[in-house]
């Protein structure tokens, strides 16, 4: 079987490939620019980055290994919602998805030298309205620093969250399900 290489630096990742049974796997974070064309929607703007980072990943890996990359953003009315840059920008995304839906889109490309596949996952989130002293203090538990939209559904975030629509996997970060059917055209079979 072919060398498995996560293109990712994302615990969150590292531990859904460990859930779903793959174990034997490198781990090579790229350098890569992020920015994309303006217009895009959203499943075709997460697509876009991950193709890119599939691109600049390809620099680091072998022909024949296979090579995961994905990208994870979070959209309100297709307004991208990035990392916070501080508290005071935690809170503002966190007001704005207090009570509403928005949606997590996450671009996932598997490649092996030149064949390569994308795909999109699109999962709806619904906040429940919060106060903003709850929602300062879960900024101050430091969770929503490092994540896009400022919260992370796996964690102290959960909290927030009513309910789903989709893939809770792909709020994660990667949507297990539908990797697991694009490597299976890569010949890596599950539950086989």
């Amino acid at each position: 079987m072919a060398k498995i290489v996560l293109a990712s630096g994302s615990p969150r990742r590292q531990e859904l490939l460990q859930r779903i049974g793959i174990t034997d796997f490198d781990i090579r974070v790229p350098d890569t620019d992020e920015r994309c064309p303006a217009g895009l929607t959203p499943a075709q703007t997460v697509e876009y980055i991950s193709r890119k980072k599939a691109a600049a990943a390809a620099a680091l890996c072998t022909d024949d290994e296979i090579v995961i990359t994905a990208d994870t953003m979070v959209f309100l009315d297709d307004q991208r919602l990035g990392k916070p840059i501080d508290e005071t920008d935690a809170l503002r995304m966190l007001s704005a998805l207090q009570g509403r839906h928005h949606t997590v889109c996450t671009g996932v490309t598997v490649r092996q030298g030149e064949h390569m596949l994308t795909e999109s996952e699109s999962t709806q989130v619904y906040f429940r309205p919060a106060a903003e002293s709850e929602l300062k203090a879960y900024i101050r538990t430091g969770e929503p620093m490092d994540k896009a939209g400022s919260y992370g559904v796996q964690g102290m975030g959960a909290l927030l969250v009513e309910r789903l629509d989709g893939d809770f996997f792909n709020v994660m970060g990667l949507p297990v399900l539908r990797l697991s059917r694009m490597l299976s055209k890569f010949g890596i079979p599950f539950l086989a």
